[in-house]
């Protein structure tokens, strides 16, 4: 029986070789940031976004061009800015909280599935996917053998102790963080022959919120914090005792790694792993 890889490459030399659709949708719209994250990494540019500004916050990269249109909130989009704009295409991880009604007037839907249990096949096969729809299947296999071949090379530079776990992780407020002990991240890090420091329970999307004592439970493991690091979290460091005492904090150092988006496609997937391999290189 072929393997999901040799399936998952066949299914991108097919796309490949289709020819672009003759009518592919120039005027996208995307509600939420995985999305757009996607349309850029394929060389892409939205015409309008959900919350542009939390998206350079964020995600950061690929950027996102200066005269993208702000569509409002993610949790409130401006509905009667986008039926003004009238969209060709309307992108969204709609799991995420979209009501797929309250858009299908506006324009044809293209929902990106959340893959909770393979969320870099899950990636790759819905990059594949956003290519044909849009007129950009070669591309779209170009930027999964890419990824493929960058997260190789990161894993070939990588200078780690596999023995030691690695925690990737976020600051949510002064007493709380958010550790990634699933999701796209955790997939990279097994890919880079990684072990995950988080053996508790997360969420659907992979992540776990706890309290700054529970960071005790992983021991001496390599904390890999990802920016922004807000000013409160900068303080805590610098003043509590507890963070301190941490096993993980004592082992230290910290590596603080730019900005990437945990819930993002091909293009984070990649920034991740270089980004990680830069600091434990």
């Amino acid at each position: 029986m072929p393997t999901r890889r040799a399936l998952l490459a066949a299914a991108a030399a097919g796309l490949a070789l289709r020819p672009a659709a003759a009518a592919a949708p120039a005027r996208l719209a995307c509600l939420e940031w995985t999305t757009a994250e996607m349309l850029l990494s394929l060389g892409v540019a939205p015409m309008a976004v959900c919350d542009t500004k939390g998206y350079r916050d964020w995600v950061a990269a690929p950027e996102l061009p200066a005269d993208t249109i702000d569509l409002g909130s993610r949790g409130e989009p401006n509905l009667e800015l986008l039926q003004a704009l009238k969209p060709e295409l309307i992108l969204a991880v709609f799991d995420s909280g979209f009501e797929r009604s309250d858009f299908a007037p506006y324009a044809p839907l293209f929902d990106v599935p959340f893959h909770s249990e393979t969320p870099y096949e899950g990636a790759q096969e819905e990059t594949l996917r956003l290519g044909e729809r849009i007129g950009r299947a070669a591309e779209a296999a170009a930027l999964v053998a890419r990824t493929e071949a960058e997260i190789a090379a990161a894993r070939a530079r990588l200078r780690h102790d596999p023995d030691v776990p690695v925690c990737p992780f976020s600051f949510f407020d002064d007493r709380h963080l958010r550790i990634y002990g699933g999701g796209l991240l955790q997939d990279v890090l097994a890919q880079l022959g990684l072990r995950s420091a988080w053996a508790g329970p997360v969420s659907d999307w992979g992540v776990a919120t706890v309290g700054l004592e529970q960071l005790a439970a992983i021991g001496e493991a390599r904390l890999v914090c990802l920016e922004p690091v807000p000013p409160h979290a900068r303080r805590l460091m610098a003043e509590s005792t507890l963070w301190a005492h941490l096993p993980a904090v004592r082992r230290g150092p910290m590596a603080v790694i730019p900005t990437v988006w945990p819930f993002g496609g091909l293009a984070a997937a990649s920034r991740f792993a270089g980004l990680l391999a830069d600091q434990l290189a």
